[in-house]
């Protein structure tokens, strides 16, 4: 037991340690040894012997734990030491040549080129929590309990009540809690909805929220701000369309279609906000208006793109990846 003890307070790794509990507690550890010659002894030694040998083993265990304690907290402490790595150093020289180098993810990349158009615009990028409560991303924008566009929202629920967000749009009710007018703001994040899988549907996948609240904004400056970010994003000649569309949280409300692959594809909702939503946010409808749209970031890569199916986005197959290097 004295030697062991030793042999632990001097372990200076957590492999050596390992060694010094298998020559102690292992199979054929020194331990194990002592127990099996404990038959062939005497019967009145037998018993002090084995309760010395237990009471050794249970010693050797506790430091054992102890000082694997102390190694990994240790250890953990000098990752920054140990293992950084310099990300912007340039790639391996064979990796270069063979064409095999990493890539921006296509969705990160049309994130950072959305969120520098809309900066350019006088927007502010926000965020906020994927699991979300029912007010937020519900109630406050004129869903209630009974309400039928709850069911357009597959929704992923919690054990606690709470759910993951199903649309970027509980942003826009956090940043009208927290905001005096104007508030000009967008949020591009992930969202989840208990979708069934197909071309055009994932059930994880990107969402774009805007919203404009001042006096006197009109469905005009919506249009402005849209077609602004698709030319931006897709190109000039890409074509749009704006059709009435019912949302609870806008009106009146709008779904806008843009060309895709000689067809129209829809691509987003908008409008203009809700006087409920505005005052649910603590914002007077009759001194403010504003407009909101939602679109989906996956859908807009394919457009971009020319991708056919939104699955292979999330499916991390680096055959796909790598043509965007």
């Amino acid at each position: 037991q004295a030697t062991a003890l030793d042999e632990v307070r001097a372990a200076a790794d957590v492999a050596a340690l390992d060694a010094v509990q298998s020559a102690f507690l292992g199979k054929k550890g020194q331990v194990q040894q002592v127990l099996r010659t404990i038959g062939k002894l005497d019967p009145k030694e037998r018993g002090p012997v084995g309760r010395a040998a237990n009471e050794a083993k249970q010693a050797i265990e506790g430091a054992l734990e102890v000082r694997r304690s102390e190694l990994l907290a240790a250890a953990d402490a000098n990752l920054a030491e140990s293992e950084w790595v310099d990300a912007t150093l340039p790639p391996p020289a064979g990796a270069r040549a063979s064409g095999r180098g990493g890539s921006i993810h296509p969705i990160t990349a049309l994130v950072r080129d959305m969120e520098d158009v809309f900066l350019s615009m006088g927007f502010e990028t926000l965020d906020g929590p994927w699991v979300e409560d029912d007010h937020h991303n519900f109630g406050a924008l004129n869903i209630p309990a009974d309400h039928p566009a709850r069911d357009m929202q597959d929704t992923y629920w919690l054990t606690d009540g709470n759910l993951l967000r199903t649309h970027t749009s509980p942003v826009q009710v956090r940043a009208m809690e927290t905001r005096e007018p104007p508030i000009r703001a967008v949020c591009l994040g992930r969202i989840f909805r208990n979708e069934e899988l197909d071309a055009t549907h994932e059930n994880t996948f990107h969402q774009c929220e805007g919203f404009f609240v001042d006096r006197d904004v009109s469905v005009g400056h919506m249009i402005y701000v849209l077609e602004s970010l698709l030319h931006e994003i897709i190109g000039p000649d890409v074509k749009v369309r704006l059709r009435p569309s019912y949302f609870p949280f806008v009106e009146p409300g709008f779904e806008m279609d843009v060309t895709f692959r000689g067809d129209w594809m829809e691509l987003l909702g908008c409008g203009m906000v809700h006087p409920s939503v505005l005052e649910a946010g603590g914002i007077d409808p009759n001194e403010y208006s504003g407009f909101a749209f939602g679109m989906g970031i996956d859908r807009l890569v394919m457009v971009r793109h020319g991708v056919e199916d939104i699955r292979h986005l999330m499916s991390g197959d680096l055959r796909f990846l790598s043509q965007f290097t």
